[in-house]
């Protein structure tokens, strides 16, 4: 199974400044489009780093003299931000990107591991492409359940584990996958569930041995 790309979910249409943009200039950007964070690249289009909207708050919070001894025990200003007047005082660097060949898989775990809410995404030169969001990788699980239980077949099934394909009953609703049926010796119930959690939209996985009644089946695998 193949999971979709980046490329085919990120927007290319993305917002973009550089080190020199005024920070005013920024945020009317940020207000004007409606976006929480804006990328900065260099001459070449390639990202540096990224302006965000808590960046800019820096100028607000981190020269309030009313802070209270509490509130710097939660949150400690950064100075160089609190007083930046452009995109590179106030850019949080290196920016975290994506590759456009990249899966939704690899891109999700990026993007957990930093943190974050979003990706740039950049060709194999590292110019900026794209932007892929949280929202954009969520789409996956948009897909029919029709579409899902072609893929499993057609791919998972036949092609995977070279089963034919009506040797396990597959029915799929709401993304979630009951499989039935009887199992050659050479395929074993844990390689069918993973071979099935790999195709995009899956929201969990069951394997009912034929004869087996719904209230007898094992509990449903998450992916």
């Amino acid at each position: 199974m193949k999971h979709q790309k980046v490329c085919d979910l990120m927007s290319d249409a993305v917002v973009r400044v550089q080190r020199g943009t005024p920070f005013k200039e920024i945020a009317h950007l940020l207000q004007e489009y409606d976006i929480t964070a804006v990328p900065v690249v260099d001459e070449e289009n390639r990202p540096v780093g990224v302006v965000s909207e808590a960046d800019l708050l820096q100028k607000m919070w981190g020269t309030d003299p009313d802070r209270s001894p509490a509130y710097e025990e939660r949150s400690r200003p950064d100075g160089g931000k609190a007083s930046a007047t452009d995109a590179a005082g106030l850019m949080t660097s290196p920016a975290v990107c994506a590759r456009e060949s990249w899966s939704v898989v690899d891109a999700a775990r990026v993007m957990a591991r930093h943190g974050i809410k979003r990706l740039l995404v950049v060709d194999e030169a590292g110019r900026l492409i794209g932007v892929v969001s949280r929202s954009d990788l969520l789409r996956v699980f948009l897909r029919t359940d029709r579409a899902i239980r072609t893929e499993i077949i057609e791919e998972a099934l036949v092609k995977a584990l070279g089963l034919a394909p009506s040797s396990v009953q597959v029915d799929v609703t709401h993304g979630h996958v009951v499989l039935s049926g009887r199992l050659p010796g050479h395929v074993s119930v844990p390689a069918l569930e993973e071979h099935c959690r790999r195709v995009d939209g899956v929201v969990a996985v069951e394997f009912r041995p034929a004869g087996e009644t719904g209230a007898e089946s094992s509990a449903s695998v998450t992916p």
